[in-house]
């Protein structure tokens, strides 16, 4: 149950990089939004205060459905059909 809010996190990441037409932005805004949003997450859950370790599960758990769901939205949505800005 305690990783909703990474999971949660990382859509919204990839709600947001999705966005992004230039590929080269829009993978470092995927990885530092990333590193941003699970050490987040970690903190939020209270896990930072047990060990750090828990970031090296959070942030790339953001990073994974983050990148899942920008090529998901990519095959949903095709470039053709959004204009992106």
């Amino acid at each position: 149950m305690g990783e909703i809010l990474p999971i949660s996190a990382g859509v919204v990441v990839g709600l947001i990089c999705w966005r992004i037409a230039s590929v080269r932005l829009r993978t470092v805004a995927l990885v530092a939004l990333s590193v941003i949003f699970g050490a987040l997450a970690s903190l939020i859950n209270g896990e930072l205060a047990l060990t750090w370790g828990f970031l090296l599960i959070d942030i790339p758990l953001v990073f994974l459905v983050a990148a899942g769901t920008s090529v998901v939205l990519a095959r949903v949505f095709p470039a053709h059909v959004v204009q992106r800005r």
